[in-house]
């Protein structure tokens, strides 16, 4: 493999413009396709074999005017009644402006189907159209309805669909790249080679999500996953090119000429970021464990943009390097000339010999402070934001709170009650759901039951008298399930099903069952793949369980953050909420494997030490000093880009923001600045240990590929790059 990387990055580099237009070729190419394929992004979750599925599929397939888009849309009347003559008439015609716009199938009368609550200031209606996915098309002219409806006294608040397609920005991305760009400049103190990787993440990034797009003609792909795409494919797009361009300028400062400086570069850091990359990749892909097609998806969504990132850092970046030449340090910011440093002078070298100097007091320290941020984790609670999470000012909120104040707390969090009736003598147990969910003190309100035209099917809607995101929401729903609604239906050949609000509850069961498993197939494949470079039992066996203990130290911060209310208001939100029950999987998967990223950098450089001066302790000081400005940059570039989407409005982008950036610091700092050297330290020699049956049977793999690469090269004399 290095032997190929090392001719492919050394051919790139000779022949730059070739390279340029067959990624120019390709991104026209993609693009092109996925305007052909049309390809529409989903945002219906779905759980395949539960209750509450079954029982929207029955929905779907016996009540056909349920079909298309629908958008619920608030009305409220700071003053007076809306059903008093001078607000009814701006009703109506709020209706009649809304049933006249592009693609509405119909619109409900609030004042006629009872649409309006007891103190007759709030009301709402439905908007059904005739399309599977809204656009600003729709979404204006809902806009323009509520300006004519507030010169009336009427404010009118949009919801769902519609409210969401106001929630576009792009500002998140070019505040990460914004803080990517100083790090960079700084670390390289070159404009010039400052722009490499900001230019290689760019164009993996816009492929990528054009690859994304044409994935959503043959999956269902949710919309969520375009933000969790540029935040994963910008930080590792960034930091795998930060990797290879730090060392081709380590070895044209050696005296390596271009081409041969791109493809040592290739054949070492790149073989490097190949296997991180890939880890990362396989890691994402073990979501499919989870049995959810959504969160499938959005795993092979961001494999692909993680794939793509890779194969432009090993053909993309040599092609760059080649067209900056010498002149890679251009426009510098720096001092000229290039002075490597002692590890025992530099900052970091210092550090790992203080730490290994005393392992034992620094491991208890730093495994003490993950453990205390991890407690919190013990207490997670699943469950799915709503508009009661949005920003105060916007309409979603705006309308939740109406409808929370109007028809009571669980309005916003109905629970639909199928009952399937495959005779007539089942239409008897429709009147006793209905009388017996009536009676229940958890259920605030019962709409009568409505059939399906064919009378085989009916659909009643419970309320809870708790908010959607009350954990005594979840309860009433196992209760009803087990407790209530059995005994309503027995003996006369009719089911009774629950869904809506029940969907959550399913979905927060089906990953708290299928979460143990995912972890272990993750960990399992991480150890096997570290023991097969590192020829180690205890370095893969450390390294997964420190992951483990960072990430479950991420998730206590999202706990207390979220959960919690733990200074929350100073990212923007006033509420608490639940974890999202797609984080827990993503996040472990994508954290697992970027921190396999910066286990591979610093190991390697490590173990490349070790089998040179056979020192343990000299070993990860050099590798340390070596590799922690790297690290240390890589790092802050992947907390900028995560951090940057905690500015939006979206609580779930906030969600995965914060969790993201935390576990990345704490990774790069109590993991790998501080546990890694301890534990190296205190375990010495036996870093190292391998079974001899073992070691034969493994297969070999050289990330530094300097066996492979030094034979191919030719080391000019020392020259001052131009400047």
């Amino acid at each position: 493999m290095s032997a190929f990387l090392f001719h492919l990055g050394r051919s790139s580099a000779r022949h730059p413009f070739r390279v340029l237009g067959l990624w120019l070729l390709a991104a026209l190419a993609i693009v092109g396709l996925q305007g052909a394929a049309g390809g529409q992004f989903a945002n219906r979750e779905r759980v395949p074999g539960v209750e509450s599925q079954h029982a929207a599929d029955v929905l779907d397939a016996r009540f056909p005017s349920r079909g298309g888009q629908s958008a619920r849309i608030v009305l409220h009347a700071d003053r007076g009644r809306l059903d008093d003559a001078a607000h009814a008439a701006t009703v109506a015609q709020t209706r009649a402006q809304l049933a006249r716009a592009h693609d509405v199938a119909g619109v409900t009368d609030p004042l006629s189907t009872n649409a309006v609550s007891p103190d007759g200031r709030t009301a709402y209606l439905d908007v059904a159209y005739a399309v599977d996915k809204l656009t600003t098309t729709q979404f204006d002219d809902a806009t323009a309805v509520t300006e004519h409806a507030r010169s009336g006294g009427v404010s009118v608040e949009l919801t769902g669909p519609l409210a969401q397609l106001a929630q576009k920005d792009a500002s998140s991305e070019l505040i990460g790249i914004g803080v990517a760009i100083i790090v960079l400049l700084i670390a390289f103190g070159s404009v010039v080679a400052m722009g490499l990787p900001i230019m290689t993440a760019l164009v993996g990034i816009f492929v990528g999500a054009a690859a994304v797009g044409v994935l959503s003609a043959v999956m269902d792909v949710p919309e969520f996953s375009l933000i969790l795409c540029m935040m994963i494919g910008l930080g590792v797009g960034i930091d795998y090119a930060l990797f290879i361009v730090t060392r081709h300028r380590q070895h044209l400062h050696e005296g390596l000429s271009v081409e041969n400086a791109a493809g040592t570069a290739n054949a070492t850091a790149g073989q490097a970021v190949l296997f991180a990359g890939t880890t990362v990749v396989i890691a994402i892909l073990g979501l499919f464990l989870a049995g959810l097609p959504s969160i499938s998806a959005m795993g092979v969504s961001v494999a692909l943009v993680v794939s793509v990132a890779m194969i432009a850092a090993v053909t993309l970046l040599p092609g760059l390097l080649g067209l900056a030449g010498t002149k890679i340090d251009k426009l510098s910011i720096h001092r000229k000339g290039h002075v490597i440093k002692p590890a025992n002078e530099t900052i970091s070298g210092r550090w790992a010999h203080h730490v290994g100097s005393h392992p034992v007091r620094y491991a208890i320290a730093s495994f003490g402070v993950l453990c205390a941020i991890a407690v919190p984790s013990l207490s997670m609670r699943i469950g799915n934001a709503d508009d009661g999470n949005a920003a105060k000012h916007t309409t979603q909120r705006t309308a939740y709170d109406h409808l929370a104040q109007g028809f009571g707390r669980g309005f916003n969090g109905p629970i639909q009650v199928v009952v399937e009736i495959p005779s007539p003598a089942g239409r008897a147990a429709v009147a006793r759901v209905f009388a017996a969910l009536r009676s229940d003190p958890g259920v605030a309100d019962v709409t009568p039951p409505v059939f399906n035209p064919a009378g085989d099917t009916a659909l009643l809607t419970a309320n809870p008298a708790t908010a959607p995101q009350d954990e005594r929401t979840d309860q009433l729903v196992r209760h009803l399930r087990a407790d209530v609604l059995p005994a309503t239906v027995r003996g006369t050949g009719a089911r009774v099903s629950l869904t809506g609000q029940a969907m959550v509850t399913d979905l927060a069961d089906r990953i708290t069952d299928r979460l143990p498993v995912f972890i272990a197939v993750v960990v399992a494949m991480s150890f096997i793949l570290l023991m097969i470079v590192f020829r180690s039992l205890l370095v893969p066996l450390k390294a997964a369980l420190m992951n483990l203990l960072s990430i479950a130290a991420a998730y206590g911060v999202l706990v207390a953050v979220f959960q919690w209310g733990w200074g929350n208001e100073l990212i923007g939100l006033h509420t608490t909420m639940p974890i999202n029950p797609m984080l827990p999987l993503i996040m472990f998967a994508i954290l697992f494997g970027l921190s396999m990223d910066y286990e591979v950098f610093l190991l390697t450089r490590v173990r490349e030490e070790y089998l040179a001066t056979g020192d343990n302790h000299e070993a990860v000081v050099r590798g340390l000093s070596s590799t922690a400005r790297v690290i240390t940059s890589a790092a802050l570039i992947m907390m900028s880009v995560f951090g940057a989407f905690v500015l939006g409005d979206d609580p779930n982008g906030k969600l995965f923001g914060v969790g993201l950036a935390v576990a990345v610091f704490l990774d790069a700092t109590l993991v790998r600045m501080v546990l890694v050297p301890a534990t190296m330290s205190l375990l010495g020699r036996a870093n190292w240990w391998l079974p001899g049956w073992l070691d034969r049977i493994l297969p070999h793999l050289d990330l530094e590929g300097t066996a492979t690469v030094a034979p191919a090269v030719e080391v000019e004399p020392a020259r001052e790059l131009a400047a």
